[in-house]
């Protein structure tokens, strides 16, 4: 028994660094390809945990409750279109490969699994390049890049549209290789860049070459002047060296956008750049540069390069102050109980999701929506955030007293749950009537 779970431990953690063997990962269909990225978050959460007492140890700052909310917020905010829809990506793939494939190369063959390997990373090369070099893609994809640390929670701020975008990419690969070896390999693609989001390793030697480093990522996600636009790889390093983007990690790397948020706020992380880009479009003159504004890059004016002049790019080198808004200890471990609750409550939409009606699924979609954005107030200072948390709490129980089965209501787990929200629910009530007698307190003469 104990070896059967160190082993599945060892392999869990083979996945994560992409050392896999084309025999194990090799699947007939794509219904049989495990959902590796699922299986992976126990493993996802354990080195979140482990980088802490490792970035202590080495002396490097540990992360931070806000920024660690915002990250984990996106992260579940780019999970829900799951919840709703079928995967766009492989939907599409698989419905060109059936009509166009030309060339029936074999699922079992190592060689096939090798070009599924090249070619993936290959397509997320470019993916990545034109979400940084083509405005409109870059609005979905800064979401990644708005934290001002670099960690493991880091990995997980992802956007929510990127994926819409993004499969059209790798339509090429659907002529010759089929969706099963596909799937495998956009899968490991993505673990493999979680474990990369640290700074608890400096170098990995002659591999640096090679792959996709923390090294070279840090650079990637630095916006320091030799850090834009460089780096894109996925799993390896060789095409940013082979078409000209790729840069050594140098001075110490500042992180974040080259105009930073100043909200913690996951909604706002989101669309931010969609909003800015509108603006940007509305006082564009003439057709052609509002056209330009979308499809080139976000640092282009009239009268520019496609990709904007690196002058414009603030010449910044460490340190840097970082944006931040403290909350009391109790509020932090406040927000993480729930943020903790509401993993689970989406662990369980979407285990049940085919049992579900669609209009309860899609009401706790909204419901995890309005609870990420109640927490983003919070973090965020924002005056109406405690009334907003109350009412949240509010509707959490009015909702399980109108349509919880009798089942909840008996079960210790269901009546535990049900005192969380009900403390929580009185705790915002203090909160709100102190906040008001503040407000109309007459002042003192």
């Amino acid at each position: 028994m104990e070896s059967s779970v160190l082993t599945k431990v060892f392999t869990g953690l083979r996945r994560l660094f992409y050392a896999v063997s084309p025999s194990e990962t090799s699947f007939p269909t794509v219904d049989e390809v495990p959902k590796y990225v699922d299986e992976a978050i126990p493993f996802f959460i354990g080195l979140v945990i482990l980088e802490v007492p490792i970035l202590y140890w080495k002396g490097k700052k540990l992360p931070r409750f806000n920024d660690s909310f915002s990250s984990l917020a996106n992260g579940l905010l780019s999970l829900l279109h799951g919840l709703l829809f079928r995967s766009v990506e492989l939907t599409t793939y698989v419905w060109v490969y059936e009509r166009f494939n030309v060339i029936n190369l074999p699922w079992d063959s190592a060689w096939t699994w090798l070009l599924g390997f090249i070619g993936v990373d290959f397509g997320y090369y470019w993916v990545h390049r034109c979400g940084h070099e083509v405005n409109i893609i870059w609005a979905a994809h800064q979401t990644h890049h708005s934290s001002e640390d670099y960690n493991r929670t880091t990995a997980l701020r992802q956007s929510c549209v990127l994926r819409y975008i993004s499969w059209m990419f790798y339509l090429p690969l659907a002529i010759v290789m089929p969706p099963s070896v596909f799937l495998v390999h956009t899968q490991f693609n993505l673990l493999y860049q979680f474990w990369i989001h640290t700074e608890t390793v400096d170098s990995l030697g002659p591999l640096e070459w090679i792959l996709n480093t923390p090294s070279h990522h840090r650079v990637h996600h630095g916006r320091n002047r030799y850090c834009i636009d460089k780096n894109y790889g996925g799993t390896l390093i060789v095409f940013d060296r082979i078409f000209g983007t790729f840069a050594k990690e140098q001075e110490e790397v500042v992180y974040g956008l080259v105009h930073p948020l100043t909200s913690w706020d996951p909604i706002n992380a989101q669309i931010c750049h969609l909003q800015y880009m509108w603006d940007v479009f509305k006082e564009t003159e003439g057709l052609g540069n509002k056209l330009a504004v979308i499809w080139k890059g976000p640092g282009w004016a009239p009268g520019k390069p496609r990709t904007g002049l690196i002058e414009d790019i603030p010449d910044i080198h460490a340190p840097q102050p970082k944006f931040d808004r403290k909350l009391p200890l109790w509020t932090n471990l406040y927000i993480w109980t729930h943020m903790l609750l509401l993993i689970v409550f989406y662990g369980i939409l979407g285990h049940y999701k085919s049992e579900l009606s669609p209009y309860i699924t899609l009401g706790g979609v909204l419901f995890i929506i309005f609870t990420l954005s109640s927490f983003g107030a919070l973090y965020d200072h924002r005056p109406r955030a405690s009334l907003q948390e109350l009412l949240r709490c509010g509707v959490f129980l009015l909702i399980v007293r109108v349509l919880a089965a009798p089942t909840l209501l008996s079960s210790t787990r269901g009546l535990a749950l049900i005192a969380v929200y009900l403390t929580s629910f009185a705790i915002w009530v203090f909160v709100c009537v102190r906040q008001f007698s503040v407000k109309i307190k007459p002042k003192s003469s």
